[in-house]
């Protein structure tokens, strides 16, 4: 399939990206060159070279920077995305968000600040898949 016929950001994670999973629990900044995966709780500031997805059930404390994320899961500080943030149904985002576009699904909480920096209006949707 062509990367431009990929609907959602998390199909366009990359070969291998670091995954951190269910249950575990990271104390501390991280640094990771490319795509992240967290299923399970951070607690620190993050550096993400590509794509971030913070799964549902999962959660991260700190300071966020990526390329582009998908979030279902809990966000409590500050995101800044270069390019797209999707954020799903079940997210709940408190804090500070910028992000180039933004994607929200309907039920997902966002309590806190809001910065679109392409101008564009962010983007409602009804979310389909379960994952």
């Amino acid at each position: 399939m062509a990367d431009t016929q990929r609907r959602r950001l998390i199909d366009r994670l990359g070969a291998a990206p670091t995954v951190l999973s269910e249950g575990s629990q990271l104390v501390g900044d991280l640094i990771v060159p490319g795509g992240l995966v967290v299923s399970g709780s951070v607690r620190g500031d993050g550096q993400i070279g590509a794509a971030l997805q913070i799964a549902r059930g999962a959660s991260w404390e700190g300071r966020v920077m990526a390329q582009c994320a998908v979030i279902a899961g809990t966000l409590v500080g500050e995101v800044l995305v270069t390019d797209k943030l999707e954020v799903g149904a079940n997210a709940v985002i408190r804090g500070r968000v910028t992000a180039r576009t933004v994607a929200i699904a309907r039920g997902a909480v966002l309590d806190g600040e809001l910065n679109v920096t392409s101008g564009e209006p962010v983007v409602q949707f009804e979310e389909k898949r379960s994952a």
